[in-house]
C-alpha cells in the first residue's frame, strides 16, 4: 500500500512540475516557450490561464491529501499512534 501511494505521490509532483513550468510568470496565460501560443489563441489567455491554474491547485491539494494518507498508512503500520505522549 505505501509504495502504491509512493508511486502517486511520485507521479503528482511530476505532473505538478510540468503544470507549474508552462505557466506564464506574468500572469497572461501558457509561456509561450513551450507551445502555449497556440493553446492562448484557441481558449484564450483568461480561459488557459484559469484551466492551468485550476490543475496547479488540484494537483496541489492531491499532493497534499496523498501525503497525509501515507503517513497515516506508514504509522498504522508501525503500531503507533498519530500523537505521541510526551516524556
Amino acid at each position: 500500500m505505501v509504495s502504491v501511494l509512493t508511486i502517486l505521490i511520485a507521479i503528482t509532483c511530476v505532473l505538478l512540475m510540468a503544470v507549474i513550468l508552462i505557466q506564464n510568470p506574468k500572469g497572461g496565460g501558457i509561456d509561450s516557450t513551450l507551445g502555449g501560443s497556440a493553446a492562448n489563441q484557441m481558449f484564450g489567455a483568461a480561459k488557459s490561464t484559469d484551466f492551468v491554474e485550476k490543475v496547479t491547485w488540484g494537483l496541489a491539494a492531491t499532493l497534499f491529501i496523498l501525503c497525509v494518507l501515507t503517513a497515516i498508512v506508514v504509522n498504522s503500520h508501525s503500531g503507533g499512534s498519530l500523537i505521541q505522549p510526551l516524556q
